[in-house]
């Protein structure tokens, strides 16, 4: 299972929002371009972004700011803004395993805190990540 390509649209959307706020008014049709999808699904996920507290969106005029400063965003905020997975859970298991089978009857007992630890881990490291790194990094790939 993937998680949904809307996280890492959104960690684009605010590493363009912060690249170029001072050169240009950032509005969803200049994001979309960026990343190469429809202003449509550019517009809903600035309203996750915004629902979480993380950016501020003008009405009229346009244009898209981050709230917050970007040492104090995680890539695990962005993650939880967006909804990457359903219902919180990074895993999700088929609907009816067998009960008449010894592996089906059990499965969910030998995998769920697995799986559970995997989620949280993966989080865990999501949490030490700010937005500030990765746009550090992406304004040195731009100068080269």
């Amino acid at each position: 299972m993937q998680i949904s390509s809307r996280f890492t649209i959104a960690v684009h959307v605010l590493i363009c929002i912060e690249t170029f706020k001072s050169d240009y008014k950032v509005t969803s049709d200049f994001l979309a371009s960026s990343v190469n999808v429809n202003p449509v699904v550019i517009r809903r996920l600035l309203q996750q972004l915004k629902r979480a507290g993380l950016i501020s969106v003008k009405r009229g005029s346009g244009g898209t700011d981050i709230d917050k400063p970007l040492n104090e965003i995680t890539l695990l905020d962005v993650y939880r803004a967006v909804e990457c997975v359903e219902g919180g859970e990074l895993f999700h298991f088929h609907e009816n395993p067998n009960q008449l089978c010894p592996v089906g009857k059990n499965i969910h007992a030998i995998l769920d805190a697995r799986l559970d630890g995997i989620q949280k881990a993966m989080e865990k490291e999501m949490e030490t990540i700010s937005l500030q790194d990765v746009v550090n990094d992406a304004k040195k790939r731009l100068e080269m």
